[in-house]
């Protein structure tokens, strides 16, 4: 069984027909920042544009959502926002979104103690399953995955550390589109799709033993 994860949309909905096997995807995730500070009718736009190849879908917000993005999430009982869901026998998926502080004073940002608190808090709801992705939108420091184009690495010290502990079978994340790849930490996987519109997205495996997973593009 598989599942297709991708984040950073910006309400770009062109290349989501173009993702191979969405329709037969176990489900869809995504990851965050479905929106350009846009409310429920521009989160609406994408989703259904999603929905229309596979309704199975699960998405929390990212830093570029407002208030309205979260409110229509749960509404459709989509959102993973703090949040644990079974996605099969012995896999869980955990999701944390928003980010720290950026320099452009986008809707969605928490402190960094604020970040790890809320990992924390809902990786303890997750305590029953084997096997757990985490979907976190921002990316953990000092990996190939939260780098700018000058090389500065940006992402979340608390992230980091609560994957080191934690050590999921897989971590997805994104939030900074120019860093598309793929590191590790620990023996964590951690995978950036980068923004959809650049095709990429993360296919997710499990065979009842263990996950694997790939980054691909369109």
């Amino acid at each position: 069984m598989y599942w297709i994860a991708f984040g950073d949309i910006h309400e770009s909905i062109d290349l989501i027909d173009s993702i191979p096997g969405l329709a037969g995807a176990e489900g869809v995730i995504i990851t965050g920042d479905i929106t350009n500070r846009g409310g429920r009718s521009a989160a609406t736009r994408v989703i259904d544009a999603v929905a229309r190849i596979n309704p199975r879908i699960l998405a929390q917000p990212g830093n570029m959502d407002t208030d309205d993005v979260s409110e229509f999430l749960r509404r459709e009982d989509m959102d993973i926002h703090l949040r644990v869901r079974e996605l099969a026998p012995g896999l869980g998926l955990m999701g944390v979104g928003l980010s720290t502080p950026t320099p452009f004073g986008t809707p969605g940002e928490i402190s960094e103690e604020t970040l790890v608190r809320w990992l924390e808090a809902t990786h303890a709801k997750a305590g029953h399953f084997d096997h757990l992705v985490c979907v976190i939108h921002e990316p953990p420091v000092d990996t190939a995955v939260d780098r700018l184009s000058n090389g500065q690495h940006v992402g979340s010290p608390g992230v980091r550390a609560f994957i080191e502990r934690a050590r999921p079978a897989l971590a997805i994340t994104g939030h900074i589109h120019e860093s598309v790849g793929a590191d590790k930490v620990g023996d964590t996987p951690v995978i950036n799709p980068g923004m959809l519109a650049g095709g990429g997205y993360v296919r997710i495996k499990f065979d009842g033993q263990a996950v694997t997973a790939t980054l691909e593009s369109v």
